[in-house]
């Protein structure tokens, strides 16, 4: 595809949605509630905000920097930015990274659909909490159910990818995110007004700075930087369909808010629902699929059609956030495939979704029946976790910073940032600075932590 023949985003609403789809997803309504109770609640939340607006956005106005200026998938960005020297690993680490995540995220977002299904059909009404704890370790550990829903998922992502930017990425968001808005909303209302919700609210709203540790700020970075999408490629791929007239630093704000939103929303539809029935806020990843349909029919015990509608649609609100996520991983591969190999997009999304399939059949089972076939301990689905979360994400990141803060040519990230001037970016020289010296010691604490030197 010729550079001038590239696709575009078709407005700049659809530029900001499918940006912020891109960063929303399981790792919001899922990861952030837990990393929230297990770190002291409201406390968590404020450096939770501080990382993603003091180093979190300018990473993501980078991200976007490297997409708009190469016009480019990842991998080939730095190749047109950085030719004839090695910064290519770094796009190609970020495909590869997108890839991996994308086989064994969408294990998870298969589960997604079982519960709306399950939720659908009455299935939690009448079970006792050791029910719900039976049920999933039943589902996630059977040798063909979570592969169906994971086949569904991957072929659903696939169908969207295949009708371009404009017709499938973005109308799809446009579509998506919005509904997500309303679900968070319905769901937030439910819940802070059951009986006892005052609890989990003052849990989110009243820091208590006695619980605060090092590891707090470690977390709180470490999960901002997941939230976001940062190091894997998706935000630099999607700005490479941005036009010349999109405002980077607006865009990266809008999206950091949009996301910042959807989890802390997310936090008050869980901790007062959980809060009301006495349960507490540190169950960790089960919050989601053990715990929280126990809550539901607690919580409305009385009101049997408000815990299935509940139920139902907080599986929806869930499997839409996955959806979101699940397309703009796999667009980091699929353009990568269409524009260095000159695939047919139909044939690269194609490829990408029979070899993810694939790959994500070893990582489902590697949780049930092959749970025992290990490497350095862990089963397939921990493997890919833990390489992608805790090296490849960390080291994306700050391997992002410091090429536009040392590599670049600045009259380059001046002129991408000010869009040649026609912007006035008051903060320039602030994003520079946390570029250059903030950003990529923040991110080496950060891998050092979660390699577990750091303690």
């Amino acid at each position: 595809m010729a550079k001038n023949d590239r696709a575009n985003f078709g407005s700049k609403i659809g530029v900001i949605l499918a940006s912020a789809g891109s960063a929303v997803g399981l790792g919001n309504i899922w990861r952030f509630p837990y990393e929230t109770g297990n770190n002291g609640g409201a406390a968590f939340i404020l450096i939770y905000l501080g990382c993603v607006f003091i180093l979190g956005l300018p990473i993501m106005v980078s991200e976007f920097l490297i997409g708009r200026r190469s016009r480019a998938n990842t991998a080939g960005a730095y190749r047109v930015l950085a030719p004839r020297t090695q910064w290519k690993w770094v796009g190609r680490m970020g495909v590869l990274t997108g890839f991996l995540i994308l086989s064994y995220y969408s294990v998870v977002a298969g589960w997604t659909l079982e519960y709306v299904v399950e939720a659908g059909t009455n299935s939690f009404a009448g079970k006792q909490p050791s029910d719900f704890i039976n049920s999933f370790n039943s589902f996630s550990a059977n040798p063909w159910r979570p592969l169906i829903w994971l086949i569904l998922f991957l072929v659903g992502t696939h169908l969207i990818i295949i009708k371009g930017v404009e017709k499938g990425i973005e109308k799809s968001s446009k579509i998506m995110m919005p509904a997500l808005f309303i679900l968070i909303i319905i769901l937030m209302v439910c819940s802070v007004t059951l009986p006892g919700a005052g609890a989990g609210i003052e849990f989110l709203l009243k820091p208590d700075f006695s619980k605060v540790t090092g590891s707090v700020f470690l977390s709180a970075m470490g999960q901002a930087f997941f939230s976001l999408s940062l190091g894997m490629g998706c935000l630099s791929t999607y700005a490479s369909y941005f036009g010349k007239d999109t405002s980077l630093t607006k865009t990266a704000f809008s999206v950091g808010i949009i996301d910042t939103m959807v989890a802390i929303l997310a936090g008050f539809i869980i901790f007062p629902a959980a809060f009301s029935v006495g349960i507490e806020p540190d169950h960790g990843p089960s919050l989601i699929f053990i715990t929280l349909p126990n809550v539901f029919q607690q919580a409305f015990s009385g009101v049997p059609l408000l815990a299935y509608i509940f139920s139902v649609m907080f599986y929806v609100l869930l499997a839409v956030a996955a959806l979101t996520s699940t397309i703009s991983m796999h667009e980091v591969v699929t353009a990568y495939l269409h524009e260095e190999f000159k695939f047919t997009r139909k044939r690269a999304a194609t490829l990408v979704t029979i070899s993810c399939i694939v790959l994500g059949i070893f990582c489902s089972l590697s949780l049930g029946p092959t749970k025992s076939i290990t490497l350095f301990g862990l089963n397939t689905f921990d493997l890919f976790d833990y390489v992608t979360a805790k090296i490849m994400l960390p080291l994306g990141g700050f391997f992002v910073s410091i090429f536009v803060g040392w590599y670049l040519d600045k009259n380059i990230v001046k002129a991408e940032i000010t869009n040649n001037g026609t912007l006035k970016v008051n903060i320039y020289k602030i994003i520079i600075f946390i570029l250059r010296y903030i950003a990529p010691v923040a991110i080496a604490i950060i891998f050092i932590n979660e390699l577990g030197i750091l303690k």
